[in-house]
């Protein structure tokens, strides 16, 4: 079978190669999909997708023109794909449901640690022979209480973890994990109830119309003066704009975004060398108290090995006339 991949960095090509055990024909373009993009596709039978791609009505379309059978979506969201008209055409879809939760979770923690021992600060001031710890000032996790939004595995992966450093941990999910509770003290309680108990809030949940904009001025409202909010998840969870009022009264003390809401066309870009064009990630950026990665918490070793083994997983399965268990169903 003949299988495009969109939006390839060189970073993935390997493991991409290495999990090619059917000895399908790849095509690589460092292209996003979109309506511009999709006539590429011509003549492949599989396309595969990331989160930052159009695979909206109309590309799906253009998609079926070019002979597109199946689409595979080498991550767990797909808010961005209309499952509906792909379905409708005949097309399959499939994710990768789960891959490391310990990168994702690792780097929640480390997000954590970061802002909070001001890593980034004391690295400045040292390479400028700055020694002084005044501005460094931290504060204990042990005995801080966390609220984790979303305990499935990943949130269950950085409940582990914090429960290392002794947090007190809350949970707040559709459905509760009684291992958590058992062995790790995890208490489950309201959303509300975990924003106003906790010094430390990070995000594990996907983005859905449920959770679209969650973390808005309403919850912020009841949140503890000078909060940690950690998101890894999904950008449009928080609702940017609540937050950044949030960060204005002091509501918010730290925020660590792997994830931002228009981050489409920045994140995964080198854009050194051209001008900054997004005023509020601008503005995000230039607090002292704001880190933000490039949505990088899925890139380890293990978890682009897991990505690639899943996507070719549920292109081969579907090569075979097999069901894959991770093919996304209309709802």
């Amino acid at each position: 079978m003949k299988v495009i991949f969109y939006s390839t960095k060189d970073y993935e090509r390997s493991y991409f190669l290495n999990a090619n055990k059917g000895g399908h024909e790849l095509t690589f373009i460092e292209q996003a999909l979109s309506a511009g993009t999709a006539a590429l596709a011509q003549q492949h039978d599989v396309a595969v997708v990331f989160a930052g791609d159009d695979v909206s009505t109309a590309v799906i379309e253009e998609l079926h023109v070019a002979g597109v059978k199946h689409i595979a979506i080498r991550a767990v969201g797909y808010d961005n794909v209309d499952i509906s008209k792909a379905h409708d055409l005949g097309i399959s879809v499939a994710n990768v449901p789960e891959y490391s939760p310990y990168a994702i979770a690792e780097h929640a923690v480390s997000l954590i640690l970061s802002l909070n021992r001001k890593t980034i600060l004391a690295h400045t001031q040292v390479q400028a022979h700055n020694f002084s710890v005044g501005s460094l000032i931290g504060f204990d996790l042990h005995m801080k209480t966390v609220g984790i939004i979303g305990t499935g595995r990943t949130g269950s992966v950085a409940a582990k973890i914090l429960n290392g450093f002794g947090c007190n941990l809350l949970g707040c999910d559709i459905k509760e994990n009684e291992e958590l509770v058992k062995s790790y003290g995890l208490k489950y309680v309201s959303i509300k109830d975990l924003c106003k108990a906790s010094d430390i809030i990070t995000l594990h949940i996907p983005l859905n119309t449920a959770t679209k904009h969650l973390i808005n001025k309403e919850l912020f409202d009841t949140m503890k003066p000078g909060v940690m909010l950690i998101n890894t998840a999904r950008g449009a969870i928080i609702k940017t704009e609540d937050a950044i009022a949030a960060l204005d009264n002091g509501t918010i003390g730290s925020l660590g975004l792997d994830v931002y809401e228009k981050e489409k066309g920045i994140f995964f870009y080198d854009l050194s060398k051209q001008k900054m064009e997004d005023e509020v990630l601008i503005n995000l950026m230039d607090r002292a108290n704001v880190m933000v990665t490039p949505h990088q918490a899925f890139a380890t070793k293990e978890a682009l090995g897991n990505i690639s083994d899943a996507t070719f997983y549920n292109v081969d399965c579907w090569t075979g006339g097999k069901r894959s268990p991770n093919e996304i169903t209309v709802s």
